[in-house]
């Protein structure tokens, strides 16, 4: 048997972030612990956890009924394969998950490999306010802009903003899901997974026609935090489920960053959290994603400033005579002199260049400050 159908096999038979199964994998190969389970061997007591699903198993058949729905199954083997993945084979696991994917379904016109190269995950809350689907919408769109992917879980709230804010400027986008790729999920979400599936990539480490559970959830955001190479939370609660995808990304070194909101705001309280103490850095557009990410010195962030103001320029002394103009009724020369505590020839000749630069106006040999 293949490594590719004995993955395949593997990927029904198993839980999504079953360490153990991957661990036997990385040391014996895919085809060795399959044909081990069907000998009813009972292989680092993973047998008795899936003696029930190997009744009917036919993962030739499932593989080829995938193909025949435009779903392909992408192993370690493919030069499809991301790389990038294999860094999970390397991390102790979180809440009972870890262990790199065995394969991944996958659906949609984009390389996955190509795609993630340069790719970020926006993610957070389900329960987003208005504040938090506008940023992450923004940021979205500033990455796929920028020909960075922007990878997400395709849930309502903040996962729908991001890919809604990467279609709209036609970028790329990929959404990896904790069931099959073929069953729509939240099924309000038909019509958006249907556009990606389109135009960018569905993911899920489950065959075809399984369902989501709690647990394939957290195993979903392993994936998510370690195919790209940040991930941004825009608004997570103290429980969210976008700080599993966070504490996975710092535990991949990856770049974390999160978007700060109101101090008073409930969910936001985790994002604030992730920056105080676990040194996420705060960004608050696609373009400080786009700095942290890029190639040093290839995308710099203008630092924030006000506007300009023609008074900017002005010297210290300019400044004194111009403090020194009334704003309504005009005074002369001489007033304005004891006023700055400046010699009046001087102040006569400053005069002049504020005038020239449309500060100050001359009205009968009295000076006061031109209205904005």
């Amino acid at each position: 048997m293949s490594e590719r159908v004995a993955r395949a096999a593997l990927s029904r038979l198993s839980e999504p972030g079953d360490a153990r199964l991957s661990g036997l994998v990385g040391q014996l190969g895919a085809g060795k612990v399959y044909d081990l389970l069907r000998d009813e061997e009972d292989v680092g007591g993973v047998f008795t956890d899936v003696a029930t699903r190997l009744r009917g198993l036919d993962p030739e058949r499932e593989l080829e009924e995938a193909s025949a729905k435009g779903i392909r199954f992408l192993c370690p083997e493919d030069a499809e394969w991301p790389r990038c993945l294999d860094d999970l084979a390397s991390v102790e696991p979180l809440q009972g998950r870890g262990g790199a994917p065995l394969g991944l379904w996958v659906r949609g016109p984009l390389r996955l490999d190509e795609a993630c190269d340069r790719s970020a995950a926006v993610v957070g809350s389900r329960s987003a306010t208005s504040y938090g689907t506008s940023v992450a919408s923004d940021i979205a769109a500033s990455l796929a802009s920028n020909a960075m992917a922007v990878v997400s879980g395709a849930a309502f709230g903040i996962d729908q903003a991001s890919h809604r804010g990467a279609l709209a400027v036609k970028g790329r986008t990929v959404a990896v899901l904790a069931c099959g790729v073929d069953r729509p999920y939240p099924a309000a979400h038909k019509n958006l997974l249907d556009y990606i599936v389109d135009v960018g990539l569905v993911v899920s480490e489950l065959p075809p026609g399984c369902s989501p559970t709690k647990l394939r959830f957290l195993s979903r955001n392993r994936v998510i935090a370690a195919l790209t190479q940040g991930t941004v939370v825009v608004e997570a609660a103290l429980r969210s489920g976008a700080l599993n995808t966070a504490n996975w990304a710092l535990r991949l070194n990856r770049q974390v960053m999160g978007v700060p909101g109101p101090v008073t705001s409930a969910p936001s309280e985790g994002v604030h959290q992730l920056i105080r103490c676990r040194d996420a850095a705060l960004v608050t557009k696609g373009a400080d994603v786009l700095e942290l990410l890029s190639q040093a010195g290839s995308f710099l962030s203008e630092e924030a400033r006000g506007p300009d103001h023609p008074r900017d320029q002005l010297t210290e002394r300019e400044q004194r005579v111009l403090e020194a103009v009334p704003a309504v009724q005009g005074a002369s020369c001489d007033s304005i002199a004891r006023t700055a505590g400046i010699a009046a020839g001087k102040v006569q000749e400053v005069l002049g260049l504020l005038h020239a630069k449309h500060l100050v106006e001359n009205a009968g040999m009295r000076w006061r400050l031109v209205r904005d």
